[in-house]
Parts: C-alpha cells; structure tokens; sequence
C-alpha cells in the first residue's frame, strides 16, 4: 500500500538575481508502508532536499505530494508544521537534544507541543526509552550520555509522535564503527516491526540492509535497487 507518493517533484532554488539552482528536477517517487529505503548520491545530487520535503521541512516548486492520502504541497506554513509535528520523525546526524533536558525529557519534547498530558507523555517516553535501550540513562543528560547513547535518545524521540514516516540524515555519522553497528541494528529492528524508514547515507553497507536503494544525480532519481 503507498504510503506517500512524489509526483514529478521540482525544487528551485534563486541565490540571487540571476542564479538559480535546480535543486529537484522532476523526482517521482513512491514510498510503501512498512518499506526501508535507503537515498544514495554525490554531495549536491539533492539527497537532503528531498528529505526536507519528504519530511516537510520545505515545500516543492512544482509538482505534487502526496502524504498519508493528503496533498502536502501546497500547504501553508502553520498546517505544514502540524503534519510534521504528527506525521513525521527525524533522526539527525548531530542528535538536535536541548542540553539542559534529561534524556526522558527530550524524548517528550514533541508531545509537549501536541498538548499530550504530562502523566500520558511519561509514560510514553519511558516505554520508548525502554525500547530503545537507554534503561538506568534515561535520567540524564545530553552530556553525560555517549553519542550512540544520545542517538538512541534521539530515535526514541522521533518515534514519540507514532510518525507515519521516520527520516534519517547519516544517522551514523558522527557514531563509531561498533555503536553505528548498534544504532543500525535498532534501525533493523524498526524496520522488522513495521516502520517506514527513509535513511540518507553515503555508506554502502548501510543501504545493503535496506529494501530498497534509490540513486540521486543531478537532482533526479537515476536508479532503483531493490536489497
């Protein structure tokens, strides 16, 4: 069942008064519920444009999105906020986590905003912090935390919302070989229970554990591998 759909997505960008940078040139794409992709491609080829509108972040110049059986694209600031806020997930290679909140915290961050009541937004975030692995760490913060530690944090905050779709931008880029290993692992485990992931990488043994691998050049999608 597609989940989301890109139809001949553009993305302009103008740098100045003559300038102009096509960022997307006419990207299709459709996303399956329950599929793990993995975005591949040289720095420039549009991976992280496409992921800003996939999670919107942005809005395309042209063409249409299709999220959830609602057309995203056309949206306004503030309701293209409430579908990010409800609909989507992100994992970000810097972790993102506000210095001064615990770990369990963190995690509530996004429920805070949704109006989730605090006794119902504890829970939630301990069960979450259970699953991904942090147990007796929970309680601290940021900065008493390893890094793979704190993007455990930050996978669990993403899933907080229930998202529709969890984005992840070189997810392990900043980790070392064996805790990339361990965050790549809870990805798979993800994966096996149903979430749909989309992960930016540049690393091939990344998208080989993946369903599926597109290939961006040029700002167009170039290829198809199914994993």
């Amino acid at each position: 069942m597609s989940l989301a759909q890109l139809i001949d997505l553009t993305k302009t960008y103008h740098m100045g008064a003559d300038i102009i940078v096509e960022a997307l040139r006419g990207v299709d794409l459709d996303i399956e519920e329950g599929e793990y992709i993995a975005v591949m491609g040289p720095s420039g080829s549009g991976k992280s444009t496409l992921l800003n509108l996939i999670g919107c972040l942005d809005r395309p110049t042209g063409g249409r999105y299709i999220l959830g059986g609602q057309d995203v694209s056309r949206l306004s600031d503030a309701e293209l906020s409430e579908v990010r806020g409800r609909r989507i997930g992100f994992v970000f290679q810097s972790f993102n986590l506000i210095p001064q909140l615990t770990a369990l915290d963190n995690i509530e961050v996004p429920l805070f905003y949704q109006g989730v009541h605090r006794r119902q937004r504890r829970r939630r975030s301990q069960e979450l912090a259970d699953r991904v692995g942090l147990g007796a760490r929970a309680r601290h913060k940021p900065m008493e935390l390893s890094g793979g530690e704190q993007q455990r944090v930050a996978i669990a905050r993403a899933l907080s919302n229930d998202p529709l779709i969890l984005l992840a931008d070189e997810p392990t880029g900043n980790l070392d070989s064996v805790t990339g290993r361990e965050i790549l692992g809870l990805f798979d485990d993800l994966s096996a229970r149903g979430r749909t992931l989309i992960v930016v990488t540049h690393d091939e043994a990344i998208a080989a554990r993946t369903h599926r691998t597109v290939q961006m050049a040029d700002g167009k999608i170039v290829n198809h591998t199914s994993n």
